[in-house]
């Protein structure tokens, strides 16, 4: 097994597990969660055979740094963070869609786009955009939030429609997920990136809307580098991005998307790296800071041990 493999753990006062992607999830006890953030890395809904060195510290940093600064928006589930992989906060109760808002013609949507559909979500798309083209406003494009397999394409309406949510649920979280998407945006714009996407989960929690899970890292974002960008968009050339989207571009040309009877690719040790290192690339970039590369030996013995020692104050 690669040391790059964080295991699950048995922790006091856990009353539940659950494995996602690429968290592993405690309950600690009936009003807290314990989120350690692994080194797995999926794409297309699909959990990939290699773990990426750093990758979880990275996420895990990251979320904590924007989740910091856009609590003046919205509350959010984090208390702190016991070890540089882990995140302790609330348990909420999840609202069971994903807001995904898009500024620009990239990745998923222009995909679709290129495929044809002019009605993404209910939102209509004009033609005559090309890829990477930013949206005249960013758009919604809600997904369900699927435990297994792929998440679906979902309207507003649709949502409200099939009483997942009220109106005015809906209403509220499409205004904090604006909010929250203009602030990342001029994050990233005063870093010399651009945030071109993002997902956001949300919870309640006593009542209130709660920010859940990551916020604006490269698993449920893309960023472009704004100096060539508009170069590279008047060229038709592919954009310089920091994001998971090279990975999937990676799989496409070795002709895996996730659908039944593809076969996954074996994944080089020097494309591991080069993930890893695009990932510590990303951490710098979008906080001004410099990486801490801890130690990946022992891994797992330091984050049970960081772990156990906090919860004995919990």
């Amino acid at each position: 097994m690669s040391s790059y493999t964080i295991n699950s753990f048995e922790l006091p006062k856990q009353t539940s597990f659950y494995r996602g992607k690429v968290r592993d999830v405690y309950g600690i006890g009936d009003e807290h969660l314990l989120m350690v953030t692994s080194n797995r890395i999926s794409a297309f809904d699909v959990i990939l055979p290699k773990p990426i060195p750093y990758k979880g510290q990275v996420l895990n940093q990251i979320a904590t740094y924007f989740l910091e600064s856009t609590k003046d928006i919205v509350p959010n589930w984090l208390i702190s963070n016991p070890d540089p992989n882990a995140a302790f906060g609330l348990k909420c109760q999840a609202i069971p869609i994903e807001m995904v808002i898009r500024g620009y013609v990239a990745g998923h949507l222009a995909r679709e786009y290129k495929a044809g559909k002019r009605s993404i979500c209910g939102v209509t798309l004009p033609e005559g955009l090309k890829e990477n083209q930013k949206l005249p406003n960013p758009i919604i494009t809600p997904t369900t939030k699927a435990s297994e397999g792929h998440d679906e394409d979902i309207s507003v309406n649709e949502i409200i429609e099939q009483g997942i949510i009220s109106k005015e649920l809906m209403d509220e979280l499409c205004d904090i997920t604006q909010k929250l998407f203009q602030r990342g945006q001029k994050m990233a714009n005063d870093r010399g990136l651009i945030l071109v996407d993002t997902k956001y989960e949300f919870g309640i929690y006593n009542g209130k809307i709660m920010l859940m899970d990551e916020i604006h890292t490269p698993d449920s974002s893309r960023y472009f580098y704004a100096n060539s960008y508009q170069e590279l968009l008047d060229t038709n050339q592919p954009q310089k991005q920091l994001s998971k989207e090279f990975v999937r571009e990676w799989l496409i040309a070795n002709n895996f998307q996730g659908k039944e009877g593809q076969v996954m690719p074996e994944m080089p040790e020097s494309f591991v790296n080069e993930i890893s290192e695009r990932y510590i690339l990303l951490f710098e970039e979008i906080t001004g800071k410099k990486f801490e590369r801890l130690p990946q030996e022992n891994l797992n013995e330091r984050i049970y041990n960081n772990l156990i020692s906090f919860l004995k104050n919990v």
